[in-house]
């Protein structure tokens, strides 16, 4: 399925909302891990909820597990070729630590349910412009509409 049938669909039921300032200067690799562990963080802050999207995360990580280990394997790079290679694991657990408590308190702007329906939705969308797509409108600031929600 591609990324514009799923994106219409979703916006003809009308469900847009407006984003958190976060994702303009991190490179397109960042936001793909920045994705995944959002969804990682309020899934496990959502699974005692009624609306638990273990399920819809696992289906999102099967389904972009080759994007995800491309983003986290050229963030590696990047980060490399910035703080060297002694330096880049470390700055990689940092910015890991950091992604993770930024999500820690739950999504800015979406709740359980609607994280769900986000996870749900990505986990039957393919190609990773799609997915990158997806990274910038979950992650960009509030002047952007989102379609991800049924």
């Amino acid at each position: 399925m591609n990324f514009k049938r799923v994106a219409a669909s979703l916006a003809a039921v009308g469900l847009l909302i407006s984003f958190p300032a976060s994702a303009g200067n991190f490179s397109q690799a960042e936001k793909l891990r920045r994705l995944d562990i959002m969804l990682m963080v309020t899934g496990l802050r959502c699974r005692n909820t009624a609306d638990n999207f273990t399920r819809e995360y696992g289906r999102f990580t099967t389904a972009h597990l080759s994007e995800l280990n491309a983003a986290a394997a050229t963030l590696k790079q990047e980060l490399t070729a910035r703080h060297g290679a002694a330096g880049a694991n470390k700055a990689l657990d940092r910015l890991s630590v950091q992604m993770a408590n930024t999500y820690g308190q739950g999504h800015p702007w979406l709740n359980c349910g609607q994280l769900k329906q986000v996870a749900g939705s990505l986990a039957v969308m393919r190609g990773g412009a799609a997915l990158a797509e997806a990274a910038n409108d979950l992650l960009e600031d509030r002047s952007h509409q989102l379609a991800w929600l049924r």
